[in-house]
């Protein structure tokens, strides 16, 4: 809400999904992977990952999520069912039985921000092509994980009548699929990236103009996240910044980013709308979500916490912004 003090906008819902909102279905489509990761001090391999598995497990805090995406014959069925047990609605998870999941490989460097892919293998997430069901389509929240253009097209090309549309994207399809891209910010209300993709695709290394550069392609607003330090928010007629709920504790900073959306974007799912003061309370949900996912590996720190732990962790950001 233009004008009032952070704290005070923050401070205007602590609610629980329960308490006087009527939550909307989201649809997330994009990857679901096996992740091996080495940070500084410890390693995991061929842990659960993906962009459309940490979306929806942090969405799944504010509102149902129905998530569609494709995996191989090496999936285990208990991944399904821990997705399940947290309400997710799993019946758009394609099992291909003559192929293997889509795997990465990747390394932290020692500021835990920046980091090496070391092998990627797209497996059965290289030919993708989701096909709704009814309840899908009919979703009114969608969000369009990372994933090629031409497949976030051949969803909107299926979804009816949304509400409100966000995407994600990377560095590649900026470089590869420019066009194909442009396109879709014409298609879509809100954009997701990160600081060093907005520079890329503006060309501008000032983050300020390059959010504003990028609302006139297309979306309605733009947010950028800056790992460590917050997230960036744009649109016609506003601009701010939130920071990062400070977490002593960085042990894997894999799906931060997904996380972060899918906070945001499940608590406008809950709450039904996108006025300045929801998008901007959502933004810090997203945050504070963002920031258990980087407390352990995977999913591991996610499955510790419920909504209280949210908004205990609220209640701080809040006296932390207040001054």
């Amino acid at each position: 809400m233009p004008g009032l003090p952070l704290a005070s906008v923050l401070a205007a819902d602590l609610r629980t999904p329960s308490q006087g909102f009527s939550s909307m279905p989201l649809l997330v489509v994009g990857s679901v992977a096996f992740d091996s990761v080495q940070t500084p001090t410890d390693s995991r391999d061929n842990v659960l990952g993906g962009s459309a598995v940490y979306f929806s497990y942090a969405a799944s805090y504010f509102t149902p999520v129905h998530l569609v995406g494709v995996v191989g014959r090496d999936w285990p069925a208990e991944h399904t069912a821990l997705l399940r047990d947290r309400g997710i609605d799993t019946s758009g998870l394609e099992v291909v039985p003559t192929a293997d999941t889509f795997r990465w490989r990747g390394k932290y460097l020692s500021n835990m921000n920046d980091r090496e892919t070391l092998e990627v293998h797209l497996n059965v997430f290289g030919s993708f092509n989701p096909v709704l069901t009814d309840a899908q389509k009919h979703c009114p929240f969608v969000f369009l994980a990372n994933g090629a253009p031409a497949v976030q097209h051949r969803v909107l090309d299926q979804v009816v009548g949304p509400k409100l549309v966000m995407a994600d994207t990377m560095d590649l399809w900026i470089r590869e699929q420019h066009d194909e891209l442009m396109a879709l910010f014409r298609r879509i209300d809100g954009l997701v990236l990160n600081d060093s993709e907005a520079k890329l695709l503006t060309g501008d290394e000032n983050l300020v103009r390059a959010g504003h550069r990028i609302c006139q392609m297309g979306p309605r607003f733009v947010v950028i996240k800056k790992g460590e330090h917050g997230a960036m928010f744009f649109a016609d007629r506003e601009t701010y910044v939130l920071p990062a709920f400070p977490t002593g504790v960085v042990v894997d900073p894999t799906g931060a980013g997904d996380s972060f959306a899918g906070g945001m974007m499940g608590y406008l799912a809950q709450r039904g709308d996108f006025s300045p003061q929801t998008l901007k309370e959502a933004l810090a949900h997203g945050i504070l979500v963002a920031s258990f996912n980087v407390e352990d590996f995977s999913l591991e720190r996610l499955k510790q916490i419920d909504q209280r732990d949210i908004q205990l962790r609220m209640e701080q950001y809040k006296r932390m912004l207040a001054f």
